[in-house]
């Protein structure tokens, strides 16, 4: 019984993990069609941001929390401005453009970080279930997941602004004959993404540590999470990370985590394969 208990937990910790290295993608793919190859580095930046904060002395969920996220805001507001805006509606072209970005960032990082890892220690510790221990903060991550997708999903589908956002993504030129500010927005949305793409990092600094070279072991899953889960971006993007999460947890148990990630990648695959809009492509239509 602790053994299922100690498994069940994991998933739950796994599922909270997958979603938050997947929702800022999630927002800037999902809803503005950019291929943003520089998702991970984006993860990568707000991991150095919250150790680097966190050793100046600023209190380490403060660090996590507010400086990495809007750390990560800030630069998605000057990548926007001065890259994206010209590309929109340009598939391969935001490929490639973040694709760039991508390895600038990664030789930025190398150049005045070092290529080493580093690290803080996680602000909480461990409990026990009979013989097993688990860490508390796998658990924090997955709260505070849970709290990111709930408050998105209220966002887009009861405020203005979400209204704004989404008439905007659907119909640019109708937006805009509304009044609406279509590059604002565009501009806001993106900066949301990158945001969530820092929180993921800062949060995730404890457990993974950081180096530059870090991102390519998050878009690959963050990509595959997104494009499972649909048009529908939080809704989607929860289901997707629930489903890839624990099949890749069960899988990792039984096996090994090689194998867990090729369980993940194969899963995927057949739900594709079955549903090829995703999963609220054809169920869950119409949520935010």
């Amino acid at each position: 019984m602790d053994y299922f208990l100690v498994v069940l937990l994991q998933i739950v910790g796994a599922v909270g993990n997958l979603a938050l290295i997947s929702v800022g993608l999630a927002v800037i793919f999902g809803m503005m069609r950019v291929i943003n190859l520089a998702h991970g580095e984006f993860i990568m930046l707000g991991g150095f941001a919250a150790i680097f904060s966190a050793q100046a002395g600023i209190n380490i969920w403060i660090a996590m929390l507010v400086v990495a996220p809007l750390s990560v805001a800030l630069l998605g507001v000057v990548v926007e401005r001065l890259i994206m805006r010209r590309l929109y509606g340009r598939l391969v072209d935001t490929m490639l453009a973040s694709w760039g970005l991508s390895l600038l960032l990664i030789g930025l990082a190398t150049t005045f970080f070092g290529n080493r890892v580093v690290g803080i220690a996680a602000p909480v510790g461990s409990f026990r279930i009979g013989a097993y221990s688990l860490g508390a903060y796998d658990f924090v991550l997955a709260g505070v997941a849970a709290l990111v997708f709930a408050g998105g999903y209220a966002l887009l589908r009861f405020t203005s602004l979400g209204l704004v956002a989404r008439a905007t993504m659907q119909n640019r030129e109708m937006a805009s004959s509304l009044g609406i500010e279509p590059s604002r927005v565009y501009a806001v949305t993106f900066a949301v993404g990158a945001g969530l793409s820092g929180l993921a990092g800062g949060l995730l600094a404890p457990i993974s540590g950081v180096l530059p070279t870090m991102g390519v072991a998050y878009v690959a899953k963050a990509f595959i999470t997104v494009i499972t889960g649909g048009a529908s971006v939080i809704t989607g993007t929860a289901l997707s990370s629930a489903l890839l999460g624990g099949i890749n947890t069960v899988s990792t148990f039984l096996t090994t985590p090689v194998i867990g990630d090729v369980a993940l990648l194969l899963a995927a695959t057949i739900f594709l394969r079955i549903l090829p809009t995703g999963i609220t492509g054809r169920i869950f239509k119409g949520a935010p």
